[in-house]
């Protein structure tokens, strides 16, 4: 009984693996055909998502770790920085950074680590993917003026709330972060130009790298910057490799590099063993797994709590990449999927999916994770049971 005692883990985790290839239904046509659809969603995250969105993240997250000054970090968005100017910048970044759920990762933990408090580093954890200027307007041509207007004034809500109460429940994280050692050579001689123009061009090849086709009502400047992104991209790579041969030291460059690999190892495996399991459950755009689409299209019928409640759990933990999720939330809707669970799945889904909650667990942890994924659950819900009410 002893034995039994010190190693029921190890008997329970071989015993429930035993169970779960013991009666894993291969061969049946559903597992089979999700396990495909698992495979595929993880082949376009790749193709699409990695290269161009989330490897410019990771340098700009080890940029941010290691070159930004820590005390104009404290000062805007600091746990004692002035709130209404830190949790404006925190809420409005989405506005910039057209992102997905996965590429605002290495940027949050970047600037998270460097010491900005939990409140507003969870706002523009929330506010990345979420506030997207051409998602806002694409919504409003496809679902109407009134759901992109909901959604963006939600968003901004949302942001804002989520960042307040997170620093309120979790007080002890008011402490200032310890101080991370600087290399040898202290940074005195980095100039405000030098730091401006290292993390605009990163950032401005992210951004334009990834620009998406123009759709319809977009500007024909919209258009116009779409036809030449890969010139403007290669302006900024050509203003990134000056800035670094010109101000950099090669110490410098070694550990910007070093800290970016570290935010690809601890991000990358983690995202995607989640693209993989939310691929198996729920497939991918267009597709299905496990669980069959129709059983989700039922049950977000109607404006019920429930169904609210439904349409934000189960977008939660689905994948957007970025745009996607209206022409998904447009068929659901032609299938029976009612006003107000589709303003709580446009909530919650792109701020979240399963790949990401296992990175913010990593850098968050088990409780303030749960916390946080809980909070934007309930308040999509709610949001989108008042919605459907009033309209």
């Amino acid at each position: 009984m002893e034995f039994i005692k010190s190693e029921w883990k190890w008997i329970t985790g071989i015993i429930g693996i035993f169970l779960l290839f013991f009666f894993l239904p291969v061969g049946t046509a559903r597992f089979d055909g999700s396990v495909l659809e698992a495979m595929a969603l993880l082949k376009w995250y790749a193709r699409q998502h990695v290269l161009l969105c989330l490897v410019p993240a990771f340098f700009i997250a080890g940029g941010l770790t290691v070159f930004l000054n820590k005390g104009a970090v404290m000062k805007y968005l600091g746990a004692n920085a002035n709130k209404f100017l830190a949790y404006g910048i925190a809420s409005c970044s989405g506005i910039l950074l057209a992102v997905c759920s996965c590429t605002v990762l290495p940027l949050f933990a970047g600037i998270y680590k460097r010491g900005a408090g939990l409140g507003p580093a969870t706002a523009f954890l929330y506010s990345g993917p979420a506030i997207s200027v051409l998602a806002i307007v694409l919504t409003a041509n496809v679902l109407g003026a009134e759901m992109g207007t909901a959604r963006a004034i939600g968003a901004i809500i949302f942001s804002i709330a989520i960042g307040i109460i997170m620093e309120t429940v979790f007080k002890e994280d008011k402490e200032p972060a310890e101080e991370k050692p600087e290399i040898s050579g202290e940074k005195t001689d980095n100039t405000i130009l030098k730091n401006v123009i290292f993390f605009v061009s990163m950032t401005g090849f992210l951004i334009f790298a990834n620009w998406s086709a123009p759709q319809s009502g977009n500007s024909v400047l919209w258009a116009l910057i779409y036809s030449s992104k890969w010139t403007i991209s290669s302006v900024f790579i050509i203003m990134l490799f000056g800035t670094l041969a010109a101000w950099f030291k090669k110490e410098e460059i070694s550990e910007w590099l070093q800290s970016s690999w570290e935010y690809a190892k601890m991000i990358l495996p983690l995202l995607f063993i989640g693209v993989f399991i939310a691929g198996l459950l729920l497939g991918g755009p267009g597709s299905e797994g496990l669980i069959p689409s129709s059983w989700v299209a039922k049950a977000v019928g109607g404006n019920s709590v429930l169904s609210n409640f439904t349409a934000s759990f189960v977008g939660a933990f689905m994948y957007f990449a970025t745009l996607t999720e209206i022409p998904i939330i447009q068929g659901l809707m032609h299938n029976g999927m009612g006003k107000g669970p589709a303003l709580a799945l446009l909530l919650a889904g792109p701020a979240l999916s399963l790949p990401s909650m296992l990175v913010i667990r990593k850098v968050l942890g088990t409780k303030k994770t749960a916390v946080y994924i809980s909070l934007v659950v309930i308040m999509a819900t709610f949001t989108g049971w008042i919605y459907g009410a009033l309209f």
